[in-house]
């Protein structure tokens, strides 16, 4: 095994050894070139579950003829090995796989489970594996599309049903993709390219309807993608009824709607209101329409209205979750696990939101292509949840990331780790939500909008060193990722510390500050009299 094989074995290794099935509950919008105001494409990513998160560089390298790279799964165990490309591309992954590349080509995930006999337990790679072997691999979002569907014909696909956003400076896919079974390799799978102009969601459920099969441009699909579902049973040609995959491999049920076209249902009814689009479909209303699968928003969205829009309880709906007995006394959004719950055998379920105290770390890609791959591709970053984050650039060419990003453990909390930082200020907020949140977002907003001033002249800067000096230039946006991504941590852990002293022992800067009237009322109707004074007698 030559050195390039045993390092990218240790890489792949990594990043699939920490995931869990925990990390299915994820999110990812997706922005066409022509639906932002910079004409810069995104795409998202919440990976929610219960872990840690770290971030890495795998470096660029050229790689002998007929070596491989190695493909390890939960907890490091090898299972095979992939021919290894003559080169592969830089990427900054995380345990989930890879996220963006140095050729401004970005991947995010969700995962939707569908059919369980179509999981296929002998196959090689996880979804982890096709993320960061396509991003290696692939100079465009069509490349990364051609080379999973290779990967999978030739090693097999062992994970769920997956939903992935692919992006390049100038075209924004959703692909859904789903095992054959243990009948082989290969997967089925299809691939939209979004309208340019529009604006796309999926979370954890395929949104993939009817698709042409005779436009490429638009379209690509593996040759089973019907053929499986015939076999199966899940399509009958005969029945006069159009192919849907959404149908056909994950059907619609009273779960996938509630937790995962909720949250399309959100993204989409926030960033175009003047729809009015009816959360009927979401709430499992009979014969109500699914939602669409792209529509165009009221008004192009700028990097900071992609952040807000990653930040979302549902506010200001009949299902905000800051409202109400379960957000208790001061509005806390987020309901503790299981999501599911009994009372005298009836099931009930909480809501599903973007935002969520369990989201390990998310991704604002942002890709341009009025500027050099090298400058153009940021991967703004943010650990925890992300109503509660501070989103700070990573551009894609960078060679080493911020310290605090990669070290840390779910078994022991330290301030050194950029995970626990974060994690630490979202969970003392739950303690006075309606408080604290208002000191966060201040500090947030403070971060986030000096460093999205920032952004013109750093990148005006790095443009011009890439014209004279490509090495220079790589240092700088280096340094800049690196040292704006410690001070934000820095002035996150100085944001801790000043909620511990201002909110001490229940008090806001000393004083009590009760609890809220309607809370209170509550409180009595439920046992009006164990609380009462009763005034002095004489």
């Amino acid at each position: 095994m030559n050195k390039t094989t045993l390092t990218l074995l240790v890489t792949v290794g990594v990043l699939a050894g920490i995931v869990s099935e925990t990390a299915v509950a994820c999110t990812s919008l997706i922005v066409t070139s022509k639906a932002s105001t910079d004409g810069s494409v995104f795409i998202t990513y919440t990976c929610d579950g219960v872990y840690h998160s770290y971030l890495e560089v795998i470096p660029a390298a050229d790689h002998e003829p007929n070596s491989f790279v190695a493909a390890a799964r939960w907890a490091g165990r090898i299972d095979g090995k992939v021919r290894q490309a003559a080169h592969t591309y830089a990427v900054l992954g995380s345990e989930s796989g890879g996220l963006l590349s140095d050729q401004q080509v970005a991947m995010a995930e969700t995962t939707f489970g569908g059919r369980s006999d179509l999981h296929n337990p002998e196959g090689l790679l996880d979804y982890q594996h096709l993320m960061l072997l396509a991003l290696q691999r692939a100079r465009t979002a069509r490349d990364a599309i051609r080379v999973i569907g290779d990967l999978v014909v030739e090693y097999g696909y062992r994970s769920e049903g997956e939903s992935f956003s692919i992006a390049d400076k100038e075209e924004a896919w959703i692909m859904e993709l789903i095992g054959p079974g243990k009948a082989g390799k290969g997967a089925a799978w299809v691939a939209l390219r979004v309208p340019d102009g529009y604006i796309c969601c999926h979370a954890n459920k395929p949104r993939i309807g009817e698709f042409p099969t005779d436009d490429p441009d638009n379209c690509l699909y593996s040759e089973n993608v019907v053929s499986v579902a015939v076999a199966k049973g899940y399509f009958d040609p005969n029945a006069g009824k159009p192919f849907s995959f959404r149908e056909a491999y994950d059907p619609d049920n009273s779960h996938n709607r509630r937790y995962a076209d909720a949250r399309v249902w959100s993204f989409f009814r926030r960033a175009a209101p003047s729809l009015n689009l009816s959360a009927d479909f979401a709430r499992g209303v009979p014969d109500a329409e699914p939602f669409p699968l792209w529509i165009k928003p009221d008004a192009k969205l700028s990097t900071r209205d992609v952040f807000a829009l990653m930040r979302d309880h549902y506010e200001n709906t009949p299902y905000d979750m800051t409202q109400g007995i379960d957000a208790g006394p001061f509005g806390n959004p987020y309901r503790w696990r299981d999501m599911t719950w009994k009372v005298d055998d009836v099931e009930y379920a909480w809501e599903r939101p973007i935002s969520t105290q369990q989201t390990a770390y998310s991704i604002v890609a942002q890709l341009r292509a009025s500027l050099p791959d090298p400058v153009g591709s940021v991967l703004w970053y943010g650990l925890d949840d992300t109503y509660t984050t501070c989103y700070a650039p990573l551009y894609g060419c960078i060679d080493a990331v911020p310290p605090s990003f990669a070290v840390g453990s779910l078994q022991a909390f330290s301030w050194d780790s950029a995970w626990w930082v974060f994690n630490f200020v979202a969970n003392y907020a739950c303690l006075k939500y309606s408080y604290m949140v208002k000191d966060i977002q201040a500090v947030q907003s403070d971060i986030e909008d000096n460093l999205l001033a920032l952004q013109p002249a750093v990148e005006a800067t790095a443009a011009a060193l890439y014209r004279d000096n490509p090495a220079l230039m790589k240092r700088y946006l280096t340094d800049y990722s690196v040292s704006h991504g410690e001070s934000t941590v820095r002035r996150w852990r100085q944001l801790a510390e000043q909620l511990l002293v201002k909110y001490n022992d229940g008090y806001i800067n000393g004083r009590g500050v009760g609890y809220p009237e309607p809370w209170l009322r509550r409180v009595l109707k439920e046992n009006p009299d164990q609380f009462r004074l009763d005034p002095a007698k004489p």
